[in-house]
């Protein structure tokens, strides 16, 4: 159950926090910590409210510390989850990276997520999801994330500039494409079908913050 909205939902919907030996809550994302978890609707702005409201101490029956930056700290775990799972997506060959490789991919038929460098052209970007809605429909409700920069998407994946790379249709791409969805969910952007699509583009400074 969300501690925020009551309700109940999927664990997959769901973010767990507890407390560390110290007070401070943490994400526990693996929920494999000990203690009482609290968990909250996997959206930064109920997290927010959680802890506007003091919902985790009301929870834990006990004084803890929140972090100002909590959601943020929650979205930055949840992007380096990501990149970790993309990276072995990519190791059991079910991602691959280049324009020419994404759009022979896009024709085949094979392509299970979109994902575009926030910092990509807007010309690159615009030609893949042309080539998409051609290939799969308007309403093709494959998820596109333009929420990771270049540079983290080389380090990542261990290939120099990656602008463009899509997940292909597969068991070795699953579990990213999970959380995709889950990170699209966490910033509460639009569903495209049953999907949520990350199109928003990353603020290009972002990997500079200390969050």
């Amino acid at each position: 159950m969300c501690a925020v909205t009551r309700e109940v939902k999927p664990v997959a919907n769901l973010l767990r926090f507890v407390a560390d030996p110290d007070g401070a809550i943490v994400l526990d994302l693996k929920h494999q910590l000990p203690g009482r978890g609290v968990w909250i609707s996997a959206r930064a702005d109920l997290i927010r409210a959680a802890a506007a409201k003091n919902l985790f101490a009301r929870a834990m029956k006990t004084q803890v510390r929140v972090a100002g930056d909590l959601a943020e700290r929650t979205g930055e775990q949840l992007k380096q989850s990501l990149l970790g799972s993309l990276s072995l997506a990519r190791k059991a060959g079910g991602l691959i990276t280049g324009f020419d490789a994404v759009t022979a991919a896009i024709k085949q038929g094979q392509v299970a997520a979109l994902i575009d460098a926030a910092d990509a052209g807007e010309d690159g970007v615009g030609k893949l999801q042309s080539s998409l809605r051609r290939r799969f429909g308007i309403a093709h409700g494959i998820p596109s994330l333009r929420r990771l920069t270049e540079r983290e998407l080389s380090l990542a994946l261990g290939r120099p500039h990656v602008i463009h790379a899509a997940l292909l249709a597969g068991r070795a791409s699953r579990h990213a494409l999970k959380q995709i969805d889950q990170l699209a969910r966490f910033h509460d952007e639009p569903r495209d079908g049953d999907i949520r699509r990350s199109m928003t583009k990353a603020d290009p400074t972002a990997e500079h913050q200390n969050i």
